[in-house]
């Protein structure tokens, strides 16, 4: 059973999700609007959060700003905009996947044990990962390269620290996909790939003179340390 919270406006939505999430044995608490589930996230600590973009006083996105502002707690968007464009800025602000309007509960629900299943391992809590000049700290998520600090979002982290453990191997965008974004179903490589090159300009490189992050052509990327 998981603890979650439910920010959702449309109250026929908001009632049929709290039933269906609730018969499948979840706690769940709701509130429809983003102030109000921004006070409940914050006091009840859920284990997930499944927010909708629309709200009455605030839009979805910079709620889930505020969000990852203060907390990591994970967060499916759940939206009627399905534009990819839209997408990719949903995951790069620090979503965790998202469900478009309509979906069954059946499929929030396998998209939340999906989320939930990807606990922390002890590297990712605790180890500190040198590549080079790449010096990353999971602990306090945070980067710095030839001892100054890069300014990540939380997916370009994870993204840069999934590839840091693997640091020398090829890992290929379905695996990012997978591991990283947590999406087995329904997503396309474009988004590794504008996820890599925003990662590439903050590390002061680019796809056509790589220090760090290299692209093996139909196989993945591989991020390893400069030659000298």
């Amino acid at each position: 059973m998981a603890r979650l919270l439910l920010i959702e406006d449309d109250p026929a939505i908001r009632a049929t999700l709290l039933r269906a999430l609730r018969e499948r044995g979840h706690a769940v608490a709701a509130s429809p609007a983003a102030m109000a589930g921004l006070r409940t996230a914050l006091a009840e600590k859920p284990d997930l959060i499944v927010l909708d973009l629309g709200l009455p006083d605030l839009d979805g996105r910079e709620l889930l700003r505020m969000l990852r502002a203060v907390s990591r707690v994970p967060v499916i968007i759940a939206t009627a905009r399905d534009e990819e464009v839209e997408m990719v800025r949903l995951l790069d602000a620090g979503a965790d996947d998202y469900v478009v309007k309509p979906f069954t509960a059946a499929q929030l629900d396998a998209r939340i044990r999906a989320v939930l299943r990807r606990g922390p391992t002890a590297a990712e809590t605790s180890s500190l990962v040198t590549v080079g000049g790449l010096r990353i700290d999971p602990g306090a998520r945070s980067v710095s390269l030839d001892g100054d600090p890069v300014e990540l979002t939380p997916r370009e982290f994870d993204l840069l620290h999934h590839l840091a453990l693997r640091a020398g191997q090829v890992v290929t965008k379905r695996e990012l996909l997978t591991e990283v974004w947590q999406v087995p179903y329904g997503s396309t490589d474009k988004t590794v790939d504008v996820h890599l090159s925003w990662l590439r300009r903050k590390l002061g490189e680019t796809a056509q003179a790589p220090r760090y992050l290299h692209t093996v052509r139909g196989v993945g990327i591989k991020l390893s340390e400069p030659s000298a």
